[in-house]
């Protein structure tokens, strides 16, 4: 456990609110809609995962990118002639993705304990409106100095973040639940990181941890935090 104050980057779905599995209700429905004849549930879903790598990046990830890669899926997938009616239902289940998000147990006490003591930094990637919303109905914002969007977090967005806030890199870490965006490019820049990995964490955004030149720490729970810090 620490006593000195550290800046702690915290990422926000699937980290202090539960995201994902709204996505992956939304691409059940979506594949039970398409009801392909000859391909099994889990061919589509490659599919429509190779679909979703090929624009990780090119625009920000949110519902309104959902739904294009749904549309995409389906024109791809779908019986010939292509039903308008059920374009425009998948579009709609990607679409309509805007219910409050439910708090992850223990991020708002925690949360509470860790402001007064250290720097707190949100750092989520995501379309800015549809983040931002989630942000202000998550009651959260109170708690953090610093909230940046980006379009992505990779090394670059890590170095660059840490250089515009004068961030110590020896006392910051990056907190979070994916691998990919959060903790290896994380480390991979300098800094510390903590890993909670979440059990429907997006699967684009699993691979295995890479050591970096900061320390890693891995936790079960984000309440632990209050162990540590």
């Amino acid at each position: 456990m620490t006593t000195a104050r550290q800046h702690l980057i915290i990422d926000a779905d699937d980290t202090l609110w539960e995201d994902s599995s709204y996505f992956e209700q939304a691409i059940e429905e979506f594949i039970t809609l398409l009801n392909h004849q000859t391909l099994s549930r889990a061919q589509v879903r490659a599919i429509l995962d190779e679909i979703e790598l090929a624009h990780t990046g090119s625009h920000p990830f949110g519902s309104r990118a959902f739904a294009q890669n749904l549309s995409e899926c389906y024109c791809r997938l779908a019986n010939a002639p292509i039903d308008p009616a059920d374009m425009a239902r998948a579009m709609e289940i990607g679409s309509h993705i805007h219910q409050p998000r439910q708090l992850i147990a223990g991020v708002a006490e925690t949360l509470h304990y860790l402001a007064p003591r250290h720097d707190l930094i949100l750092f989520t990637k995501g379309h800015p409106v549809e983040q931002s919303l989630k942000i202000k109905n998550s009651g959260l914002a109170i708690f953090f100095r610093y909230i940046e969007i980006p379009r992505v977090k990779n090394t670059a967005t890590y170095f660059e973040l840490a250089a515009r806030l004068g961030l110590d890199r020896a006392r910051t870490w990056m907190i979070g639940n994916a691998p990919r965006s959060d903790i290896n490019p994380a480390l991979a820049a300098g800094l510390n990181a903590v890993y909670i990995p979440h059990t429907q964490t997006w699967r684009l955004e699993n691979e295995e941890i890479s050591r970096g030149p900061g320390r890693l720490l891995a936790l079960e729970r984000f309440a632990e935090l209050v162990r540590y810090f």
